[in-house]
């Protein structure tokens, strides 16, 4: 497929957080864009506000007369999308080009100098923070992130077409359509269980991924997983290495150590051991672009975080409330151990929103003893996303399993008015589902309060 010939740009599920990133790239080399979504949204509605035409009701009725034209016309769709989607099938049956969003990354970056980021955590964060160094080094790339940069306040980077840095997903084994020159893999839990059947077919389609590098690719892989490469770690004998770690009113002090020599003192300002890998693994990428290591380490400094990523939004004497995407056991103790690092003597309450029935029921002892670490915990139900009911699987048999006291189910419609009665000082929301659109009210109302 030759995207020259293309004139429209069709997505179905455009208010993704992945896909409204590929939208705005369409729309920036000039193609006609529109899509579909379930529900409004801040990033559906920004989107409307650079010219994107968005609808929200499954019906043919609903798509432009522009995108009828077949051969210049390109559908791309998430996984996330049912197969019965009225539209999705409306092209499929009709010969349309219809790809998914990992195709179209792949289509891409093909023939760009490609930096891939894959890893069942901390690929959206390692992305971000990449894309941020390059920037600052004045490589001309073009990021497709999975997450808002506070640095960018977006999702998309055009600064040139040379370089590339995406999020290579493993969900539905996505990150197959890529062929990257530098890749790093930062984890490899097991998740996404509902696709992979096992930890270890999820484990051999990671393999498969490292041998999508192209000729004299480099990958980088965190000391400890089960693959061969460039490794990076804290504390141990990895070829890129953190040492003399130091916490000076939030942030972090350190030395990283790398084949090219020492830096002392570089500064990191994103709480958390598991956010200082991200870094080192950012800064490891960064260096095959040729920038320079104290020029890297100089942006390390100044990369402000991503929404949603132990994202502040109260830090005042008497109350700290933090906002997190956390929605797998290994992303809740990474919070619950950078909390706890920044807040030793604090007290914290947690508000966890399960994502997905099967993930709920495949971890759930796991979620059940890292949520139970907390003071206080608060459930609320579980977020389907893509799925249906699993018959005996709830927030309430999730909340059985929890061994500390203090917890309770609450139904989102009293969360706020249950926040206004927590004593402790120290308050975290995660999940991946629709909690973050209660973050802005739970802010207001907690900030008025105090």
């Amino acid at each position: 497929m030759n995207l020259k010939d293309i004139h429209n740009v069709f997505f179905i599920g455009i208010g993704g957080i992945g896909m409204s990133a590929l939208a705005r790239y369409f729309k920036f080399i000039g193609k006609n864009v529109s899509g579909y979504d379930k529900v409004e949204s801040p990033i559906t509605i920004e989107l409307t506000q650079k010219g994107i035409g968005v609808h929200y009701e499954d019906s043919v009725s609903q798509i432009d007369k522009d995108f009828l034209a077949q051969e210049k016309t390109l559908v791309v769709y998430t996984p996330a999308i049912p197969s019965n989607h009225a539209q999705l099938q409306f092209f499929g049956d009709n010969g349309y080009q219809v790809k998914k969003r990992a195709e179209v990354l792949g289509i891409i970056t093909k023939n760009t100098f490609c930096f891939a980021v894959a890893g069942t955590h901390g690929k959206t964060t390692t992305s971000c923070i990449l894309a941020h160094l390059l920037k600052e080094c004045e490589v001309p790339i073009t990021a497709f992130l999975g997450g808002i940069s506070e640095n960018l306040n977006s999702n998309f980077l055009l600064e040139g077409t040379e370089y590339s840095v995406v999020e290579a997903d493993e969900f539905d084994r996505s990150f197959l359509h890529l062929s990257p020159n530098v890749a790093c893999i930062t984890s490899m839990d097991a998740d996404h269980l509902d696709i992979y059947g096992n930890h270890e077919e999820l484990n051999n389609t990671f393999e498969e991924f490292a041998g999508k590098l192209k000729p004299g690719g480099i990958l980088f892989v965190k000391n400890g997983l089960p693959l061969k490469g460039t490794t990076f770690g804290i504390e141990d004998d990895s070829e890129f290495r953190i040492e003399n770690i130091e916490i000076e009113q939030g942030t972090y002090i350190f030395d990283l150590l790398s084949p090219s020599g020492r830096l002392e003192k570089v500064r990191f300002n994103q709480p958390g051991r598991h956010n200082l890998l991200n870094g080192l693994a950012a800064f490891a990428m960064a260096v095959q672009a040729g920038c320079s290591p104290h020029r890297l380490a100089e942006a390390l400094d100044t990369f402000k975080g991503v929404q949603r990523r132990f994202s502040y939004q109260i830090r005042e004497k008497d109350l700290v409330f933090i906002d997190d995407y956390a929605h797998h056991p290994t992303e809740i103790d990474a919070v619950y151990q950078a909390i706890t690092e920044m807040y030793p003597q604090d007290e914290i309450t947690a508000v966890f929103q399960p994502h997905l029935f099967s993930r709920t029921r495949d971890f759930g002892d796991e979620f059940a003893q890292s949520l139970e670490r907390f003071t206080v915990v608060l459930l609320l139900d579980i977020y389907p996303a893509r799925e249906e009911p699993i018959e005996g699987i709830s927030s309430s048999w999730l909340l059985k399993k929890i061994k500390n006291p203090n917890k309770k189910l609450v139904a989102k419609s009293n969360l706020i008015e249950e926040l206004k009665e927590c004593k402790t000082r120290v308050l975290v929301t995660m999940g991946a589902g629709d909690i973050g659109l209660e973050v802005p009210k739970i802010k207001k109302e907690l900030a008025y309060a105090s």
